[in-house]
């Protein structure tokens, strides 16, 4: 009993002297936990008041600056554009080129097209999503592609001369028909066309296969050097005549492949080609096909130098686009102006364009030099109604207008030059006011004007206008902020016995502003 009265006592004296202990275990930590909270405060109130932000501060944070992150519901997104204001005085000149050629009495005014104008040349806006590591989407719209009431930069008479009086086919982007009050009336009321805003549009895919990547959707056939480069790359304000023949999209598939850091390159492309080369049938981009034919291209690309210290860079490529034209075939006897009937009624055609090109930019002793140039040969037929008979034995009221014409051929070709002080070998010599420059010339010929030929009408003759270009870039911030100015002598032709030509005064000057992002 004595025993079992020992050992209670003993675990009640355990049982007191662990419960102390937790007691003080508890009321340290209790302790330590404060310490921290009052170590805490101290430092709160010890710290610099925070500066005021307004709610404007707030908005902005994270989101100006270059690289600024983009917030998007997946995927990278990257915005870009170009914006390129033009000053474009012309000499001038009330009568156009076809003004009573060969005596027919024509009037083809030219007072629409020689107005001194500020112009807002291109707005373009990007985005590019690569929403997977394979799969990039592209969009291009470019708002001021709808005003056409301007002056081409080249040439005031168009980039292809050709319209008669009133045509169901007109495009002032190819230049005023005789006696067409559409591009008078879009001077007088600001008005344009539409569907031109939207351009690029495509899905690009690409590091499935080794050195190749596809595209689908709309865009640029490759054809060329000068019309698939990009608008703020260029080396004058305006494209060469043949230059914005290649400025055009289409509706296609692409594959690209590529090899030794891109020094060996080609394409292959199938597309829509809706219209002609010619472009008397509208532009190839936003509309349907007009046939169930598709367009072939290819393009290859070689640069046996490239970016050697004393060769400098040297590359060459040629390219081409080709296929079957029309649908419908033509009744017999039947012309489409004075006797439409349902459907397209266009007799079918192989179509043709080939194009060559080359550039060099020596290193060494001659570094800031460059040449470049360009050649191409088209065949196809013009829309019905699109080309002028000056004697009025055609069709239509005015008998003005060649019914359906056979296809025919045409080729164009420019040469530049220029010389970039911020690259040359005397860039570290030269006083700061003159490294910024460029200077630059262009020798640009194009058969451009298409007339009926007199004696049978189905004949297309063709004449070729020529443009010397004088130029100055000065480069602000390289091609994201430059001031380019261009004077173009131009030289439309004559016509010779056959026709004789209106000479036009049209030399013209463009000063062009950019900005690119």
């Amino acid at each position: 009993m004595a025993s079992m009265r020992t050992c209670v006592a003993a675990l009640l004296a355990a049982m007191i002297f662990v419960a102390g202990s937790s007691r003080a275990e508890s009321t340290q930590a209790e302790l330590d936990k404060l310490k921290a909270e009052i170590d805490s405060l101290r430092r709160q109130v010890n710290a610099p008041a925070p500066a005021i932000r307004s709610s404007v501060d707030r908005a902005i944070e994270g989101k100006y600056g270059p690289n600024s992150a983009v917030t998007t519901k997946s995927g990278k997104l990257t915005i870009s554009g170009l914006l390129q204001v033009w000053y474009h005085g012309v000499s001038n000149a009330d009568r156009g080129l076809f003004n009573n050629a060969a005596g027919s009495g024509l009037v083809d005014s030219n007072q629409a097209q020689d107005n001194d104008t500020f112009r807002i040349r291109r707005t373009e806006l990007q985005f590019t999503m690569d929403i997977h590591e394979n799969v990039t989407a592209v969009i291009k719209i470019d708002p001021a592609r709808e005003a056409t009431s301007f002056a081409n930069g080249q040439d005031n008479q168009g980039l292809i001369k050709r319209m008669p009086v009133v045509s169901p086919e007109f495009d002032a982007a190819n230049g005023p028909g005789l006696g067409d009050t559409s591009v008078v009336s879009a001077v007088q009321n600001g008005s344009g066309r539409v569907p031109r805003l939207l351009q690029d549009a495509y899905i690009n895919f690409h590091g499935v296969i080794p050195h190749h990547d596809y595209t689908v959707g709309q865009f640029k056939p490759y054809l060329g050097e000068e019309g698939i480069r990009s608008s703020a790359q260029l080396d004058f304000a305006e494209r060469s005549f043949l230059g914005q023949l290649g400025d055009k999209r289409d509706l296609g598939l692409a594959m690209h492949g590529f090899w030794w850091d891109d020094r060996f390159q080609y394409w292959l492309g199938a597309f829509d080609s809706a219209g002609n080369y010619w472009g008397s049938a509208g532009d190839f981009q936003n509309r349907s096909d007009d046939n169930d034919n598709k367009d072939f291209n290819y393009r290859v690309l070689i640069r046996p130098l490239w970016k050697h210290e004393c060769w400098g860079s040297l590359e060459l490529g040629m390219s081409s686009k080709f296929g079957k034209h029309g649908e419908g075939g033509q009744l017999a006897g039947n012309n489409p102006i004075d006797n439409p009937i349902p459907g397209l009624n266009r007799p079918t055609n192989w179509a043709i364009w080939h194009n060559a090109f080359a550039s060099y930019m020596p290193g060494g002793s001659v570094k800031g030099w460059w040449i470049r140039g360009e050649w191409a040969w088209i065949k196809d037929r013009n829309a019905p109604g699109s080309v002028v008979d000056v004697d009025g034995n055609g069709v239509g009221d005015s008998g003005l207008n060649q019914a359906i014409g056979k296809p025919f051929r045409g080729s164009g070709w420019y040469v530049s030059t220029g010389y970039k002080i911020s690259d040359s070998r005397w860039c570290d010599s030269a006083p700061g006011w003159l490294k910024p420059f460029e200077f630059t010339g262009r020798y640009d010929t194009f058969q451009n004007v298409q007339v009926a030929d007199r004696t049978n009408i189905t004949h297309t003759n063709v004449y070729s206008t020529r443009v010397v270009t004088a130029g100055v870039n000065y480069y602000i911030k390289g091609h994201d902020a430059k001031i380019q100015a261009n004077y173009n002598w131009v030289r439309n032709p004559d016509g010779g016995d056959a026709y004789s030509f209106h000479g036009v005064d049209n030399n013209n000057f463009i000063v062009s502003f950019q900005v690119a992002f």
